[in-house]
């Protein structure tokens, strides 16, 4: 079994940052990437960024705009999305999931696990 446990959203105000961190246990070997997705209220969950966990290759979303970056410590099995320059339309609960693809999956079909998910609120 996998377990992802995600942790670090919260309250902050536009233009601040926020770091969600993802620990991951479990069926090490079927972790070929690891993706944050968010889902807003009343809103469809959408893709933000992944990390190819052995060669540490990302993809982002086009809304990222350079501001999140995504990160892995491989030692201890855990993703982070750093977030900076957080707008309010960044509101919504993100997710971390895990994937067997290894080509950066951006679906959500093509993960197999998912985490409980952390709220991020940003004030205006």
């Amino acid at each position: 079994q996998v377990q992802l446990v995600e942790s670090g959203g919260g309250l902050v105000q536009a233009g601040g940052s926020l770091r969600l961190s993802c620990a991951a246990s479990g069926r090490t070997f079927s972790r070929n990437a690891m993706g944050w997705f968010r889902q807003a209220p009343e809103k469809e969950r959408e893709f933000v960024a992944v990390i190819n966990w052995s060669n540490g290759g990302t993809l982002y979303a086009g809304f990222v705009k350079g501001r999140f970056t995504i990160s892995r410590d491989m030692a201890n099995n855990t993703v982070f999305l750093q977030m900076n320059s957080l707008k309010p339309e960044d509101t919504a609960t993100y997710y971390c999931a895990q994937s067997q693809a290894s080509n950066r999956p951006r679906r959500s079909y093509e993960y197999n696990y998912w985490g409980q998910g952390t709220r991020v609120t940003v004030s205006s």
